[in-house]
């Protein structure tokens, strides 16, 4: 993803012909991913965390992390070199996380591209209400990162980017889909994603199962899905 609105970004079922009556139905949240850090590098990962979600990259001294970790500075440098390390420790794990619940998501979607955009949408609004201090990081806080990481996250990034793409050109080859402007479509499926961890609140109204039906119901608007058969559901 080129831009911020596309960035990245559980398999839904698809909605009945007529979606305002038949609403897709949200699927259940994948597992965590098991993390190899040591107890000592969660801590203060997680101080890291906190610190620049509430106060931003620039404002946060490795000191102020220390101290939120409750560790000493030599101890947080027994594990981190410095400041960047942590961001992009971070960003990294936010990233691996993400795709992750992804590639769960499509390996349950099997080969239908209807499926598979659902499993992406998905995949992609539990990620962004469920880690939206993660997804608010990656956001704002990549410029900050090496030369070397940045040119890995991009690439990351057009990878997630080319998931939803793969997913609507299939669809659009199967006739299930016909959007008249398929770019535009994805870009719009991935940004309204993305946009969930900037305005969503948990314990409000909507729980994220909510969300997700919405919002694969509607993906298959914007794809303008045709089912040639019955509705599939799980």
């Amino acid at each position: 993803m080129s831009d911020r609105t596309e960035r990245a970004t559980t398999p839904a079922a698809a909605p009945a012909t007529n979606r305002a009556a038949n609403p897709v139905t949200a699927p259940a949240a994948a597992p965590a991913p098991a993390t190899a850090r040591t107890t000592g590098q969660q801590v203060i990962i997680d101080a890291a965390r906190r610190e620049f979600g509430e106060r931003g990259y620039d404002a946060v001294s490795v000191r102020d992390i220390a101290a939120r970790a409750g560790v000493s500075l030599s101890a947080l440098y027994h594990y981190y070199p410095g400041k960047q390390a942590l961001l992009e420790g971070i960003v990294e794990a936010g990233l691996r996380s993400y795709d992750t619940a992804c590639a769960a998501a499509l390996g349950a979607a099997g080969d239908d591209p209807a499926r598979r955009l659902a499993a992406l949408v998905a995949a992609t609004v539990r990620y962004r209400a469920q880690q939206q201090v993660d997804s608010s990081i990656v956001f704002s806080e990549t410029r900050s990162v090496s030369e070397e990481f940045r040119a890995r996250h991009s690439r990351q990034l057009r990878e997630a980017t080319g998931r939803f793409q793969r997913a609507i050109a299939d669809g659009i080859e199967a006739g299930v889909f016909n959007p008249r402007w398929p770019d535009d479509a994805r870009r719009a499926v991935i940004a309204m994603c993305n946009a969930v961890a900037e305005w969503y609140r948990p314990g409000g109204e909507l729980t994220v199962d909510d969300l997700v039906t919405r919002y694969v119901n509607l993906a298959f608007t914007l794809v303008e899905y045709r089912p040639t058969a019955p509705p599939f559901s799980f």
